[in-house]
């Protein structure tokens, strides 16, 4: 499946950039994520916990930061294991940062696959959270740049 999206925020470019890199700031945009670790500046490993349709999961999750052209473009390798189901799920995320009317233009393409229970839920269910993460995820980073993040 593949997601795309654009997301705005009242923020220069680089500073938006240099947030985002942060894992830490980051994750704290995600809902459900907790536990990060930091390996090192590329490789990062958490806990994401969601609901879609009637599945509560956990997912031990790796992220590996593929390419990094500051302050345009992040590409990252994301995989993960359900905790207590079968399956499996694995990403690959391009963002692109672009400046647009005195903040910045946060275009992303997202390809995803899951495999076990949660592959069988189907594109609508998936879909439909995803636009929900999203939307959460856009609201959380536009908060953190009106109240000063930049």
């Amino acid at each position: 499946m593949d997601f795309k999206g654009e997301i705005t925020v009242a923020a220069p470019r680089d500073a938006v950039y240099a947030r985002i890199r942060d894992a830490e700031f980051f994750v704290s945009c995600v809902e459900g994520v907790r536990d990060l670790e930091m390996i090192d500046d590329t490789h990062y490993t958490a806990v994401m916990e969601s609901k879609v349709a009637y599945i509560k999961v956990s997912f031990d999750v790796t992220v590996e930061v593929l390419r990094d052209e500051a302050p345009a473009l992040i590409e990252a390798k994301i995989e993960g294991r359900p905790i207590k189901l079968a399956g499996r799920l694995a990403a690959t995320s391009l963002t692109r940062l672009a400046e647009a009317d005195g903040g910045t233009k946060i275009s992303y393409e997202t390809e995803l696959s899951l495999t076990g229970k949660l592959g069988s839920l189907g594109r609508p269910a998936l879909t439909a959270k995803a636009k929900e993460m999203e939307k959460l995820f856009a609201e959380r980073l536009a908060a953190a740049f009106s109240e000063g993040g930049a």
